[in-house]
């Protein structure tokens, strides 16, 4: 393939038209068959032990109201998997995942809030570890705790990146994954529950991950096709 012709394919996919069909021909090789559907569920299961897990040791020094946006990768996954298994009826029963999937304001909500999450904590990792890169490679797990936590959280951006194949937003749901976001920052920075790391963090990484949050609800309204349009 010649230099202009790869440079013809990457300016059609700027093309929103262009994206949601691959987008949708991609969710339909992953989402649409009950066998690949299985095994992206069962590795969101794991993903979500694993996080859980991450996240357990320190459980107890955190007041319990608050877990949800503590153990906030933890939680996303779980969204994750929740919207999954809203399509699992539909696959089994042979169907179409970008076209017979279920819609509905609260699904709307659900689709909205799990991709944000994905989105804001998958990207995370490469600010708040890269803050202090020397300190996370230099550890006994460096292969864990940075190339590790970077691979598996990028995947969590690869799955938020499908569920715009057959999700829908509204107004109401970017504006409550945007507050959330909000709430999340305060509560990890202002407070200090943030998740566990090798340094104390400061108003750098709060703004930075402040930015994420409102770069993932933004991508999620060019993303999702509206309830109602």
């Amino acid at each position: 393939m010649s230099r202009t012709e790869r440079l013809g394919r990457l300016r059609r996919l700027r093309r929103a038209e262009v994206r949601r069909r691959v987008r949708a021909a991609v969710a339909e090789e992953l989402l649409g068959v009950p066998r690949s559907l299985a095994v992206v569920c069962a590795f969101t299961a794991f993903m979500l032990a694993v996080g859980a897990g991450y996240y357990a040791p320190t459980a107890d020094t955190v007041p319990r109201l608050l877990w949800p946006l503590y153990a906030d990768s933890a939680v996303a996954v779980a969204l994750g998997g929740v919207v999954l298994g809203a399509i699992v009826p539909t696959v089994r029963r042979g169907g179409n995942v970008t076209v017979d999937a279920p819609t509905s304001r609260a699904l709307a909500y659900l689709q909205t809030l799990a991709f944000v999450w994905l989105v804001q904590f998958g990207v995370w990792p490469l600010v708040s570890l890269n803050l202090a890169f020397g300190e996370y490679v230099a550890a006994p797990d460096a292969w864990i705790y940075y190339w590790g936590v970077i691979g598996t959280h990028l995947l969590f951006v690869g799955l938020a990146l499908l569920f715009p194949a057959f999700g829908r937003t509204t107004r109401g749901a970017l504006a409550a994954a945007l507050a959330l976001g909000v709430v999340n920052v305060v509560v990890d920075y202002g407070f200090g529950y943030h998740p566990p790391l090798l340094y104390e963090p400061g108003l750098g990484l709060a703004l930075a991950t402040l930015a994420i949050a409102v770069g993932s609800v933004a991508l999620a309204s060019r993303s999702f096709r509206r309830l109602d349009g």
